[in-house]
């Protein structure tokens, strides 16, 4: 998937996201969820801005983990909100399932960027005496 798509996914996911946080009942318990959640879906889509902008496949990997963890980290805040009974399951369903197809997505992006680097780095090696 080119990087573009995955960009405007993940800015649909937080647009989304914050969507659903405006639509909730607003009160001093919620609100710390909802906080959360904001803030990790919208992490999503900034740090993977960042991750295309990386200047190094180290910065690269680096910003794409913390896209990883942010996606799982929205996913939990979904799940706290209906288990707190704050929204509903057909609420946050829709956001589920995505947070959970960018997760696996980012999860084999890692993947492979990790086993591109030890690749590159084994052949910068091979040339070397020790």
């Amino acid at each position: 998937m080119p990087n573009v798509d995955l960009r405007s996914r993940t800015e649909a996911f937080a647009v989304a996201v914050l969507g659903v946080c405006k639509s909730l009942p607003h009160s001093p318990e919620s609100q710390r969820l909802i906080t959360q959640l904001a803030g990790a879906a919208t992490s999503v889509a900034a740090n993977y801005r960042a991750a295309c902008r990386a200047q190094s496949k180290s910065a690269f990997i680096a910003k794409l983990s913390i896209v990883l963890e942010e996606a799982d980290e929205a996913n939990l805040w979904l799940d706290m909100l209906v288990k707190a009974g704050f929204a509903s399951e057909a609420t946050v369903d829709a956001l589920r399932d995505e947070a959970n197809q960018l997760v696996a997505i980012f999860v084999a992006s890692l993947r492979t960027a990790k086993m591109r680097g030890t690749k590159a780095e084994g052949r910068r090696d091979e040339g070397r005496i020790r």
